[in-house]
């Protein structure tokens, strides 16, 4: 199925010609904030932890190799000692140098770690103003979870939905607070109902692009679904297409796409996507600007950087968010083993 729909939309090519509306220099002072970033140790994830670290958020990576992690770290207390040495107009004010930067161990293929993770850090009785959901896989061969459910579904929407809900009460206790969810255009690459939910396990019913497609699309209903749940409440909920970035999203290239396709991929990725720095700009948008507040955004889908516009007809069907919710939650309970 052709991304048709953000090809032929005004509103996508115009953030081509206008200027990026968020920069690093726009991210405000965020000192005795708390965040967590999953996917945090690498590409989009690391970017984004870097920057709200710098400006003095308490941030946790979760992640789930504690070894990568604690690299992530090292080399990210690196980088913001060497931007507070630097002068120029263009560059971030670093709020402190000895960031605080914590692990949290997430494992986003099974549910039940998902909702530890989530525990292990409301043990900590810390507040929780930000909560980056960045992590993901791409055109993944055919696989299931530990819970079995189809792995690209299950690692990119269920985890995430399971932490999500188990940090929530926390979230809104210490509002205004953010969510962020990342999707993807990719979200128009998926079945003709949008989510089949009677044959999500069923390899032979699609194949690795459209199981990626209905993954993300998942990913814009759930943020728009909780975003209306908690209209009464100062959290922020919206949800973002990073862009073309130069990221390890590919690198199941050979096994989906075949070798020369996946050649040609990586080269055109080398040459003409974002490198992860830029394409953080506009989930740290809806994660720190105070313009997110001052307008009351919510439930919104942001492209880079930080153009609204609307994503396909599937993310605003408002039965289908339902649907997907209560799919969701019946799964979760399944699964979800609360000790």
């Amino acid at each position: 199925m052709p991304i048709s729909h953000m090809l032929t939309s005004a509103q996508w090519w115009k953030t081509w010609v206008v200027r990026d509306q968020y920069t690093y220099k726009d991210i405000p002072d965020l000192t005795g904030k708390v965040a967590i970033v999953t996917g945090a140790n690498t590409g989009l994830g690391y970017a984004t932890m870097v920057a709200l670290a710098a400006r003095g958020a308490h941030v946790f990576l979760a992640c789930r190799s504690k070894e990568r992690a604690l690299e992530a770290i090292a080399r990210a207390k690196g980088e913001i000692t060497a931007l507070a040495a630097l002068t120029s107009s263009s560059a971030m004010e670093v709020i402190s140098v000895d960031p605080k930067l914590e692990f949290l161990e997430l494992d986003l293929n099974d549910m039940n770690k998902s909702y530890r993770a989530a525990q292990e850090f409301l043990a900590k009785g810390l507040p929780l103003h930000i909560l980056v959901n960045n992590s993901g896989i791409m055109n993944t061969p055919y696989a299931l979870t530990a819970d079995g459910v189809e792995q690209q579904f299950g690692v990119n929407h269920m985890g995430h939905f399971v932490f999500t809900l188990a940090l929530l009460d926390r979230i809104k206790q210490s509002q205004p607070s953010r969510i962020v969810v990342l999707s993807s255009m990719g979200h128009e690459l998926t079945v003709k109902s949008g989510i089949d939910f009677d044959t999500m396990n069923d390899e032979k019913a699609s194949d690795p692009f459209t199981r990626y497609g209905r993954s993300k699309l998942a990913n814009i209903l759930f943020a728009q679904e909780l975003a209306k749940r908690l209209a009464a409440e100062k959290v922020y909920v919206n949800v973002c297409h990073p862009g073309y970035v130069n990221s390890d999203l590919y690198r199941y290239g050979k096994e989906t796409m075949g070798q020369a396709t996946a050649k040609v991929v990586a080269l055109t990725t080398h040459c003409i996507a974002k490198t992860p720095k830029k394409a953080a700009l506009t989930q740290l948008f809806l994660a720190t600007s105070p313009e997110v507040e001052a307008r009351d955004i919510r439930g919104r889908y942001f492209i880079p950087i930080a153009h609204e516009i609307r994503p396909h007809r599937w993310a605003n069907d408002t039965k289908l968010q339902e649907q997907l919710w209560q799919y969701s939650e019946q799964l979760m309970r399944e699964k979800v083993k609360e000790t």
